[in-house]
């Protein structure tokens, strides 16, 4: 698997390139991110640019224009890549960021936030003293925990990032 336009002197071995999409693509599925979006995903991340189109893609991966677009779609949802048009063209790219995680994490206080109404509700239906109810507070209590100091976790990672490796 050569990533395509990849220069053959650029000292990479295609089959250790294509080892490391494949083993990284089965962490995250073990870690419940559906096989096609981890294949996509960790191929566009060991790609230099970071972007490939979808015919690329499908033929890096071996995979149809489909499941291709299925795979962007879902990577798409949970802020892991963003699409973008080639000048002049019809044609999209699909782009992972160096700090997608980052995107990926901050685009989910908005998700914990509804999820924490969402267990509010349910608490006042249930009642706050039925074994429900304690096992929603007992949810609720954790994500209010997690929040409270996921802003201080995402400066942090920042000012390391900066101190590290000059980007902020």
């Amino acid at each position: 698997m050569t990533e395509p336009g990849a220069e053959s002197g650029d000292g990479r071995d295609p089959e250790s390139v294509s080892r490391f999409v494949e083993r990284f693509a089965a962490q995250l599925v073990q870690a419940g991110v559906p096989r096609m979006p981890a294949r996509v995903f960790a191929a566009l991340l060991s790609s230099d640019t970071g972007t490939l189109t979808s015919a690329e893609l499908g033929e890096l991966l071996r995979i149809s224009p489909a499941a291709v677009s299925g795979a962007v779609r879902y990577l798409a949802q949970v802020h892991l890549v963003s699409r973008e048009r080639e000048p002049g063209s019809r044609r999209e790219r699909y782009r992972v960021h160096s700090d997608q995680w980052y995107e990926a994490l901050t685009s989910r206080e908005a998700i914990i936030k509804r999820w924490e109404e969402a267990l509010r509700e349910g608490i006042t239906s249930l009642g706050p003293e039925t074994p429900a109810g304690r096992r929603l507070t007992d949810t609720l209590d954790f994500f209010e925990f997690i929040e409270s100091d996921l802003a201080g976790i995402m400066e942090r990672w920042r000012a390391h990032r900066e101190r590290t490796s000059g980007r902020g």
